[in-house]
């Protein structure tokens, strides 16, 4: 786990003043993206499932290898990105339909059958800002890109 960033102390005029303003972003920052996580695991796992009830047979088990979610790092403000990798490029004609296939919507369905999960799985991680130490057990950096196999 990172280390968290330390309190600001400064004295003025022989008053000292402590400042955890980074403390709180940095704490904001990951708690939503571990809720992002969360999510993109949540989505990744039921589009699976729905490939299954489609009734795919051909290729199914390279576009199940193949869907994946990603949380961008690096960013100022975290996203989520869920989707299928290059090798599963056949899940989208599949997901959007064509004119030899027609549209099974796995991952919208997913995302739309699923909401309330969602909200649900943000609430819980918005919640612990109140309490540091519960959110500091939640924050977890070893996980942020994958599927729910690693």
């Amino acid at each position: 786990m990172a280390r968290l960033p330390t309190a600001v102390k400064i004295k003025k005029d022989g008053v000292e003043y402590t400042s955890n303003i980074n403390r709180v972003q940095y704490t904001l920052h990951e708690l939503a993206r571990a809720a992002m996580r969360d999510s993109g695991k949540l989505i990744t796992k039921r589009t699976k499932q729905n490939m299954d009830k489609a009734g795919i047979k051909r290729r199914l088990g390279v576009m199940k290898k193949n869907t994946q979610y990603w949380v961008r790092r690096k960013q100022k403000i975290p996203n989520l990105q869920v989707g299928y990798k290059p090798r599963g490029f056949y899940a989208g004609f599949y997901e959007l339909g064509s004119s030899e296939h027609p549209k099974h919507a796995m991952m919208q369905n997913a995302v739309n059958d699923n909401i309330e999960d969602i909200r649900r799985i943000h609430g819980q991680y918005l919640s612990a800002v109140e309490d540091e130490n519960k959110a500091l057990g939640l924050i977890d950096d070893n996980e942020y890109q994958g599927d729910e196999n690693g």
